[in-house]
């Protein structure tokens, strides 16, 4: 029998990790992706580690969260499944949001979706999660995310490819925040794009959190 994880909080939820990561996994993909903007979704069992991450730590249940990029909605969908009071997503695409509202639909989850770029955000919000563009196409791509998320949130939950957390700690502390790794994950890229080589890709990516 596996113990038990205990959270240094009282309120629980009847949500298991397992049934999160199904819950995501069966999500609408987006139906079409545009390379520049790097749209890559997010696998349903890094989405449900990643969230059940900022779940243990206290920083999901009960909070205002938001997902910067929010694609087909797995980050906030998930949040709301985990118990956060209120979930936010933006995405600059609107076929993306329309996709996030149709799975939030589907569920029967109320999440405040909307079409912008992060730049117009204005707000506060007690936790993000996000999954920002890994700047393979667009160099520094990544930079407006980590420096909004940081300016809304005290709170953050970024994914970045390996290799690259010497900058974004440099960035985040220039910021006035700390940055400490979470977690490793092997990160699958189906094909999507024509310059894309291979069937699928797997690239290394590192799991951080921000707090200012």
């Amino acid at each position: 029998m596996v113990a038990e994880r205990i959270f240094p909080w009282s309120v629980k939820i009847n949500m298991k990790k397992k049934q999160l990561e199904i819950t995501l996994q069966r999500l609408k993909p987006l139906e079409t992706r545009s390379p520049k903007l790097e749209q890559y979704s997010t696998p349903g069992e890094i989405a449900a580690d990643l969230l059940w991450e900022a779940y243990g730590a206290g920083d999901i249940h009960g909070k205002s969260v938001a997902d910067l990029g929010c694609g087909n909605g797995v980050l906030c969908i998930g949040a709301k499944l985990l118990g956060a009071e209120t979930a936010f997503g933006l995405d600059i695409d609107h076929g993306s949001v329309t996709v996030a509202r149709e799975n939030a639909r589907a569920l029967g989850l109320e999440i405040d979706l909307k079409e912008m770029d992060i730049a117009s955000l204005v707000g506060s919000f007690d936790t993000v999660v996000q999954n920002p563009p890994f700047g393979a196409q667009t160099k520094h791509a990544d930079r407006s995310f980590i420096r909004k998320s940081l300016e809304v949130a005290p709170r953050v939950y970024s994914l970045h490819m390996d290799g690259t957390q010497e900058f974004v700690e440099r960035m985040v502390h220039a910021l006035g925040g700390s940055c400490k790794p979470v977690k490793r994950y092997k990160f699958e890229i189906p094909y999507a794009f024509e310059f894309h080589r291979k069937a699928n890709e797997t690239v290394s990516v590192i799991l951080l959190r921000f707090q200012r």
